[in-house]
């Protein structure tokens, strides 16, 4: 029985603890789980759309207006209809959250070399359910007031978060027991978690050069990312 368990942990791909080697397996990764992170983008670009059609705001329309961040700024106070979007997209965040999970553990299915099913995206949503969306809220919470003190922050308060998600997937975690552990090994190598966060948030962001558009299937690379790191500090996880 232990040859067995030992021949499964040996299976799939284990990164470095540096930022390279981590990053290079997350492209070996994304490779084959690209388009369940396109799924996951369209969902939430319908998600917001509809989100849009509620508030009565729309974002295309009123992009002329957010060239002069003056005058956007002025804006998002005066209308009641730009308020009420912005402050809906957090909560669409916290929603939306256990799909970002669902990535995580289709990527773990891939390096395990197991099939993968369309409704493995939705596992977020049938574990650890509670908790995800209390890390949603709380992390949102975080990083939108690192956001908002221009922005700078958030760069280095991101990276102590990057092992937060898979934690609560794999080792079905508490929301506070995620933050702390994923808080605790990320401190202790530091400068490893900032160059994988700032590395993988600037490929992540990387599909903005191409019309905009191409944001779509970079994205989700973020996540991907995450799962990397988690084989690289806390080994490969066995398929739950």
């Amino acid at each position: 029985m232990t040859s067995q368990f030992d021949e499964f942990d040996q299976q799939g791909k284990n990164p470095e603890r540096n930022a390279g080697s981590i990053i290079s397996h997350a492209f070996e990764m994304y490779k084959g789980v690209f388009l369940y992170g396109f799924v996951i983008m369209i969902i939430t670009f319908i998600a917001d759309y509809l989100l849009q059609i509620l508030t009565g705001f729309s974002v295309w329309s009123h992009a002329e207006s957010f060239r002069d961040l003056d005058d956007a700024e002025g804006m998002l106070w005066r209308n009641s209809n730009v308020r009420f979007y912005y402050s809906s997209t957090g909560l669409l965040n916290i929603v939306l959250t256990p799909l970002y999970l669902g990535l995580i553990y289709v990527t773990n299915k891939f390096n395990n070399k197991q099939q993968i099913e369309f409704t493995d995206i939705f596992i977020g949503y049938r574990q650890n359910l509670a908790q995800t969306l209390l890390y949603g809220l709380i992390t949102t919470i975080i990083f939108y007031i690192s956001l908002a003190m221009c922005g700078f922050p958030f760069l280095f308060v991101f990276p102590l978060f990057i092992l937060g998600l898979p934690m609560l997937l794999f080792e079905n975690l508490s929301a506070t027991d995620a933050i702390g552990k994923a808080f605790n090994i990320a401190k202790q190598d530091y400068g490893v978690f900032l160059g994988v966060g700032i590395l993988g948030g600037l490929l992540s962001i990387s599909g903005l050069i191409l019309c905009c558009i191409g944001i779509i299937f970079t994205i989700p690379f973020i996540y991907v990312v995450m799962y990397s790191a988690y084989c690289a500090y806390c080994g490969k996880p066995r398929q739950l």
